[in-house]
């Protein structure tokens, strides 16, 4: 394991069985301790700044919506993907999830001074609502770059997408309401999640126009039927791109189908697509594009450094609640990676903290587990090198030339998380995995084996035969994407420990860790 990461004993009796939160607070030694208690108290302070002005409307929509009390746990998160790091590894992660809570926080505030349920008669809120776009998860934001007066809000991300990856508990609720609604149990939990809470009638209402898509899947597809129930009579306009994206031949409709997008936000608000303004968000896109490709470079080296959530989860955020569109987290991206820098040359100059097991990460990780790779890093030493998920979006767009903007941005979109390699044929899924491995140099492939997922279930037999012939490991480790009901984070965690103990011959580097209960935990 690396060394600065050795005193780290006795992580798992950090874990109560009858607790959400820790026990205590880790003790660092007392520079690390300091700096993690610093950023602590950083995250909660800017909470009650931006939040805190708003006191009434908070009160309301902690009462009204069931997941907005997820957010109050939103440093058990950082706590969760920070556990048993110290020096450097723990200043990048916490850079990379501050921003992304930072973006978050912003998107609550942006959210109850516009929110029909919070606020039903005010002119005010009626007035912002009429200057903005509600926006599903898996849609195109940056869309908006070419619209700088109107605003945006991702609905989807701040009722499901947030709060699953902040508390293991947020969703089973919405996924038992459309259940009893009639929809199958066997149905991914992401789309029955956003369903659920349709159903339930706990979006909230900041916009006059809903802009959703036939992304990633056929589940993506029912609970737009759903969505469009909920809003009634609020104009709504489905993104549909083609499912073979590699083939050039379809880019044709799909730059067809985001003009088609872009007119629709035109004639609703009464704005026009601002050419200039559109070239200075690229110039921010491409500059969030060099320094997650900066990161894969250093990773691919023997002295990699921003790994595992750090890396995976800041680039979601990044492109799926930012849009690439925050100034906050390109500024956070550039700090990390001067700071990246320096760290992989003292370590290159010294021959110092070499991974002792290199891994990629392919598929759906679970929403509920999105730390599983630090337990990894922790326990066994596996250190992930790069995550599917962020493996989205990494070209550059090309600036002054109007039509092949317009392909990048269809592209871009086309290769987003979830989607670039579990659609459009089984080569984007399994040759590129391999490559994946070749380029980063590792032996071993954690396989987020997600239950309900259609598109992946059919390929076990080929991954693991063209493993095989690469000698490479293939761990596979069920979940069900955000409900912990289905295969808990106890069962992943063991799917794991018998490969690392039956095939590796491995003992724990934290024997506390091997099995501790965390049912109930944040």
């Amino acid at each position: 394991m690396e060394s600065e990461n050795t005193a780290k004993k006795g992580i798992g009796d950090l874990y109560r069985d009858d607790r959400r939160s820790f026990t205590r607070r880790e003790w660092r030694g007392f520079r690390d301790t300091m700096y993690d208690f610093g950023r602590w108290l950083k995250l909660y302070s800017y909470m009650g700044v931006k939040l805190g002005i708003h006191p009434i409307l908070m009160i309301r929509a902690l009462k009204r919506y069931r997941w907005m009390a997820s957010f109050l746990a939103a440093s058990n998160m950082i706590d969760r993907h920070t556990l048993g790091l110290r020096g450097k590894e723990l200043r990048y992660t916490h850079e990379q999830f501050y921003s992304i809570v930072h973006n978050s926080v912003n998107s609550v505030a942006d959210m109850i001074v516009r929110d029909e349920h919070l606020r039903p008669n005010s002119k005010k809120a009626a007035k912002l609502r009429e200057n903005t776009i509600m926006f599903d998860e898996m849609t195109p934001k940056f869309i908006m770059a070419g619209f700088p007066t109107v605003k945006w809000l991702d609905i989807a991300m701040l009722a499901v997408g947030v709060p699953s990856e902040i508390d293991q508990l947020a969703n089973p609720f919405y996924i038992d309401v459309i259940e009893h609604f009639g929809l199958a149990p066997d149905v991914c939990p992401f789309p029955a999640s956003e369903s659920g809470v349709a159903v339930a009638g706990d979006y909230p209402i900041v916009g006059k126009t809903y802009i959703t898509s036939s992304m990633p899947c056929d589940g993506s597809l029912g609970q737009t039927g759903f969505m469009s129930r909920y809003f009634k009579d609020i104009p709504i306009f489905q993104i549909t791109p083609p499912q073979r994206f590699r083939e050039e031949e379809v880019q044709d409709y799909a730059v067809k189908n985001l003009k088609e997008c872009i007119k629709f936000i035109e004639t609703n608000y009464n704005v026009k697509w601002d050419w200039d303004a559109f070239w200075k968000g690229c110039e921010m896109y491409n500059e969030e594009v060099q320094c997650m490709l900066n990161k894969w470079d250093v990773n691919c080296t023997d002295y990699p450094q921003v790994c595992n959530g750090a890396l995976a989860l800041q680039r979601e955020y990044e492109f799926m609640g930012a849009g690439c569109l925050d100034p906050y987290m390109l500024k956070a991206d550039l700090k990390v990676d001067k700071m990246m820098k320096k760290g992989y040359e003292m370590d290159k100059r010294n021959d110092a903290n070499k991974p002792k097991y290199r891994a990629i990460v392919w598929a759906c990780p679970a929403h509920y587990y999105t730390n599983f790779t630090y337990w990894a890093q922790l326990c066994w030493g596996v250190k992930t090198m790069v995550d599917m998920e962020c493996m989205l979006s990494h070209h550059f767009m090309h600036i002054g030339d109007k039509d092949q903007a317009m392909i990048d941005l269809a592209k871009s979109y086309e290769r987003m998380m979830m989607r670039s390699h579990t659609n459009g044929g089984y080569e984007n899924s399994l040759d590129e995995c391999w490559k994946m491995c070749e380029k980063f140099n590792v032996n071993i492939v954690i396989m987020f084996d997600h239950v309900s997922c259609k598109n992946i279930g059919g390929l076990h037999g080929l991954y693991e035969d063209q493993a095989r012939e690469r000698g490479i490991h293939m761990i596979w480790v069920p979940h069900d994407l955000m409900d912990a009901r289905t295969v808990s984070r106890r069962e992943m965690r063991e799917a794991f420990n018998k490969y690392m103990v039956n095939v590796f011959r491995e003992k724990p580097l934290d024997p506390t860790l091997v099995d501790y209960e965390d049912t109930v935990a944040w």
